[in-house]
């Protein structure tokens, strides 16, 4: 007991966060990134697929009635039909920009705005599944590229002036952007499969499928840590992205409260102030408030994630080495 409690206390969920917070507040120019694409999305053109999905669901609808469908089915066919153009029009394909888990971040692409200050967008269409394609590959290397480079640069406002010098910048977006990859194809390979039983359990038994969902949602949250801190291991410290992601679980083997704790509390501020920062219409100019008090608040707590990522690393070095130097003594 003795040995146990002259081990230095981790790094504290708040003041990493206070630390993060003043960061940024000492280099306001961070925040330009994810201004310059909320701005895009909100005064910008639009890149619609309603019209595209208009013609296929014609063409279904078409076939659904050549074939027979009954009247009854076929009106419920052509409602859906209707409310998913509805929603389709709304959209805006430049939000597939904001990637996920490296990404510039937006508030704007995850809502639909209609109107602007400046009057209505200018649209374009997108009219052939090829072009839509061709849209979503160029917008996702656009977000991911990005993404490092957002990255890497609030990483360099809390990393040691000495630790600069030697930061590789090509190196560290090749790398993100290969973490990327990686977690994309993950996605493919288990949701799509996961997708699939879901909808045969939902089809057999609703209430087992929402049993199912919350055994999903419980076991997901021990990747919740790891995968937050994936891509930390490249600015802070320079590896690759196998070694980033190495060191990410290791550090969640041995921090899991600490640092699920960190993450929460990131989590809840971020999404939590969204519902603030999206009250002002998007047809008003005070919707510039809320724009530029997302910008701050998410990449502060992105610095803040660096901060702790930095110094739980050098608190586990710390206590690896004193308890390698005591084993000895113990097992004497």
């Amino acid at each position: 007991m003795d040995k146990v409690e002259t081990l230095p206390p981790p790094p504290g969920v708040i003041g990493s966060l206070r630390a993060g917070f003043d960061a940024i507040a000492s280099h306001l120019t961070v925040i330009l990134v994810p201004l310059a694409l909320d701005l895009l999305l909100w005064l910008g053109p639009r890149l619609n697929v309603d019209r595209l999905f208009q013609l296929i669901l014609a063409e279904l609808t078409r076939y659904a009635r050549y074939s027979g469908f009954p009247s009854a089915d076929l009106k419920t066919l052509q409602e859906n039909s209707a409310a998913l153009l509805e929603q389709l029009g709304q959209f805006n394909l430049l939000g597939t920009l904001r990637t996920f888990p490296i990404g510039v971040f937006s508030l704007m692409s995850g809502t639909r705005p209609g109107q602007t200050p400046l009057g209505a967008p200018f649209v374009i269409q997108v009219d052939s599944v090829f072009t839509l394609l061709g849209w979503i590959v160029v917008l996702t290397f656009l977000g991911w590229l990005f993404g490092g480079l957002f990255f890497r640069w609030v990483s360099l406002v809390v990393v040691d002036p000495s630790q600069v010098v030697d930061h590789r910048f090509r190196q560290s977006i090749l790398q993100t952007m290969l973490i990327s990859v990686l977690y994309f194809i993950l996605a493919v390979m288990l949701g799509g499969p996961l997708l699939l039983v879901l909808a045969l359990v939902m089809a057999a038994s609703p209430l087992l499928a929402q049993g199912l969902l919350l055994v999903i949602g419980l076991l997901s949250m021990w990747l919740v840590v790891p995968i937050f801190f994936s891509s930390h291991g490249i600015f802070i410290r320079r590896q690759n992205a196998f070694s980033s992601i190495s060191t990410s679980l290791r550090m969640a083997r041995f921090t899991m409260p600490t640092s699920s704790l960190f993450v929460l509390s990131v989590l809840l501020i971020a999404y939590g102030l969204n519902f603030l920062w999206n009250i002002p219409s998007s047809d008003s100019w005070m919707a510039l408030v809320g724009i530029l008090g997302h910008a701050f608040v998410t990449t502060s707590l992105l610095a803040a994630s660096f901060i702790y990522y930095r110094d739980m690393q050098v608190w586990l070095q710390t206590v690896f080495e004193k308890l390698k130097a005591n084993f000895p003594t113990q097992q004497a």
